[in-house]
């Protein structure tokens, strides 16, 4: 009778233990292997009013998950561009007082068509079309 007691015994505290383990190990799996989330394809995207954004001033706006970088020049002159570097996917920023694109991560330099001037990137930042509106600043890929 003493041998099943500890059978028993044995047999709660190794089920135990294996329970403690896998409850820990499962969200730490979990965590390291997230869901595969489809990213909903996007074409266009409001981007704000024509008053949010003063003559030579530029802002980094979302479109769909990632950054675009949008310059206004002028009245009627809108440029978009892919908000991160080419070289290593850093955020671009506008310099409105040497009218150019700069990533300060390894002080790359782009002019306002996207094409590179110096530093390391190696292409050109990927251009959108900006559209107005009734008033609201519509960003779209380019087809």
């Amino acid at each position: 009778m003493d041998s099943s007691r500890r059978g028993i015994v044995y047999w709660l505290l190794g089920g135990g233990l294996i329970g403690s383990l896998a409850s820990f190990l499962y969200p730490v799996i979990r965590y390291m292997r997230p869901p595969e989330v489809a990213e909903a394809a996007v074409s266009e995207a409001e981007v704000g009013t024509v008053n949010e954004f003063p003559v030579n001033s530029g802002k980094i706006v979302r479109f769909g998950s990632k950054p675009v970088l949008l310059v206004r020049l002028g009245p009627e002159d809108w440029r978009a561009f892919s908000g991160t570097c080419t070289h290593l996917d850093c955020t671009v920023q506008y310099q409105p007082e040497r009218q150019r694109i700069w990533c300060a991560c390894h002080n790359g330099v782009y002019d306002l068509r996207g094409r590179v001037i110096s530093g390391p990137p190696p292409r050109p930042l990927e251009p959108f079309d900006v559209h107005l509106r009734d008033g609201e600043v519509i960003v779209a890929k380019r087809a």
